[in-house]
């Protein structure tokens, strides 16, 4: 049986499937994990900042996907790419790890003035009684807000691959259906687009998750190994993906 590549997705370019196997990057991913565990920060530099101390990852339901890409620059030298997902304790951007996809200061202003007008209406629903005639309209305001937001937030998204070619989210989106929240926010996606911008050829990616990862069947484990996600990742990977090939063919 083929082993599951670490990452993969359908290209809509070139109606292909590219992948990307572990490579070296499992190394890699041990020494960042020894680093998380002795030095307890995010701070490459052993900084004392406490919103990159990673004792918040081990509370109830609180750890978090890393990732780590070797990738080969232009004279053929090994270089090691880190991200985490999503933001990190309310963090989009830390020096030396792979940057969001998307102008977080522009983000968050587009959020933070949704997140005004629903709370607002928010008060204005808790005001009104349920006989109230204008409490639905109200709430139905507050739910098309709330749905507009999204798109807006994935517009500012701009994805580069290993051709060189960029494209938003919504053209480089390879599955039929609305882009969930959370897309484009992986490690993964991450650390692709950096590789691109910078010119490195991907080697090798791994993922894997530490801290709580709470309970159930679909909780993650605290050091386990895992595969970019299907649901958020793939459909994006396949445009990330496109022109490894020929990029490590080059000499």
């Amino acid at each position: 049986m083929k082993k599951e590549a670490a990452a993969s997705g359908w290209c809509r370019r070139c109606r292909r499937w590219h992948s990307l196997d572990h490579g070296d990057s499992l190394v890699q991913a041990r020494r960042l994990i020894e680093c998380l565990r002795q030095m307890g920060t995010l701070a490459g530099d052993g900084a004392m900042d406490a919103r990159l101390a990673t004792d918040y990852l081990f509370a109830a339901d609180g750890g978090k996907m890393f990732g780590v890409l070797v990738a080969a620059d232009s004279q053929g030298r090994e270089v090691t790419l880190q991200a985490f997902s999503g933001q990190y304790n309310g963090l989009f951007a830390v020096p030396g790890w792979s940057p969001p996809l998307f102008p977080a200061e522009e983000y968050q202003r587009l959020a933070a003035e949704a997140d005004v007008r629903i709370k607002s209406l928010e008060a204005q629903i808790t005001s009104l009684t349920a006989s109230d005639s204008r409490r639905a309209s109200l709430a139905e305001e507050r739910r098309a807000l709330s749905r507009a937001l999204m798109p807006r937030l994935h517009g500012l998204y701009q994805l580069q691959n290993m051709r060189g070619e960029t494209a938003s989210i919504f053209d480089a989106w390879a599955r039929p259906g609305g882009i969930p929240t959370g897309a484009g926010d992986c490690c993964a996606p991450k650390l692709l687009c950096q590789a691109a911008r910078q010119g490195l050829t991907p080697l090798g990616i791994c993922e894997f998750f530490f801290g709580d990862g709470g309970q159930g069947i679909e909780a993650r484990r605290h050091l386990g190994i895992y595969a970019a996600c299907a649901a958020k990742c793939q459909p994006l990977l396949g445009f990330l993906l496109c022109g490894l090939d020929a990029a490590k063919a080059r000499p």
